[in-house]
């Protein structure tokens, strides 16, 4: 390795559903985060792991910032600004298909005041969307709002500029040696991993009232008795209402046996076994606004 190899850590900012999470995993080469087109998919600040014979990138995918009406899209809030306030490289995301609005110049208010002087790379994201002339406005109305490092157009679905895009954030990082091990992708424990994973699949195709009412979480995972080479994953999904409990058990709890054969397919590549996904929907009233759950299910203070 040559002592100019680089290390260091970048991270994706924008308002909810601006493509960070899609970003992230074509970058990484392989799905960290999990995607809807739903606002406000991401709920933590998830770390991928780009390693290169030259450099090794630790991208973190923040949620979604928004004006927050609940505790917790205060703490998401709080998390984006932390997760800015120490990375080497900030990429500021803006999709090619819709207007520069306020919440997008709210962001790069808050981060030409509080980012200090670490650069700030303006990416176009979902070009494959637009015809050239509409990404070449776009490009041009995100260069009035603040200074940028650098500005890039990329499409993660199309593979368009996304290891340009790569490139570009390594030369923000410092000279150092790797900080994670060579084959590791993220820092994610196996379990938040498992569930997020059934909350996309719950999130697939859920009503508009649903998606910030759901959370997931993964309990146990215990090997299966009798069933040599089988594992258990207990799994719970919360709501916050009976109504919301009814539409995510569907007639007959089809809806949630549905989300059992998608998620389970996707937990055995991850875990390298066949899995038995013991999962239930339960009710926790208010959790978004209740600091006790909120802990509970892993949103902490």
């Amino acid at each position: 390795m040559s002592s100019e190899h680089r290390s260091g850590f970048g991270c994706f900012v924008g308002r909810p559903n601006t493509g960070k999470s899609t970003l992230l995993n074509a970058v990484v080469g392989q799905k960290i985060a999990i995607t809807s087109d739903k606002p406000q998919t991401t709920r933590r600040a998830i770390r991928g792991i780009v390693t290169r014979e030259d450099s090794q990138l630790i991208i973190v995918d923040t949620p979604g910032m928004h004006r927050p009406r609940t505790l917790l899209g205060e703490r998401l809030g709080e998390v984006v600004r932390t997760v800015w306030s120490e990375v080497d490289v900030i990429g500021f995301t803006i999709p090619a298909n819709e207007k520069i609005g306020p919440g997008d110049r709210r962001i790069a208010e808050e981060l030409t005041e509080q980012a200090g002087k670490t650069p700030v790379i303006g990416i176009v994201t979902k070009t494959d969307l637009v015809k050239p002339e509409q990404l070449v406005a776009q490009l041009m109305a995100l260069e009035r709002i603040r200074p940028f490092a650098d500005i890039i157009p990329v499409s993660a679905k199309a593979d368009f500029q996304v290891q340009t895009l790569l490139d570009l954030m390594v030369t923000h990082i410092p000279v150092s040696p790797r900080l994670y091990p060579d084959a590791e992708v993220t820092d994610e424990p196996v379990e938040t991993r498992i569930a997020e994973i059934i909350r996309e699949a719950t999130l697939d195709g859920a009503r508009e009232e649903l998606p910030h009412s759901l959370a997931a979480l993964v309990s146990e995972i215990l090997p299966r008795e009798g069933k040599p080479g089988m594992l258990t994953v207990f799994a719970t999904i919360y709501v916050e209402r009976e109504s919301q409990k009814a539409i995510v058990l569907g007639k007959g709890g089809e809806k949630l046996a549905a989300v059992g054969r998608s998620s389970r397919t996707q937990i055995e590549e991850l875990l390298g076994s066949r899995v038995y996904l013991d999962l239930h929907v339960t009710v926790a009233k208010e959790w978004q606004r209740d600091p006790k759950q909120l802990r509970k299910l892993g949103f902490d203070a």
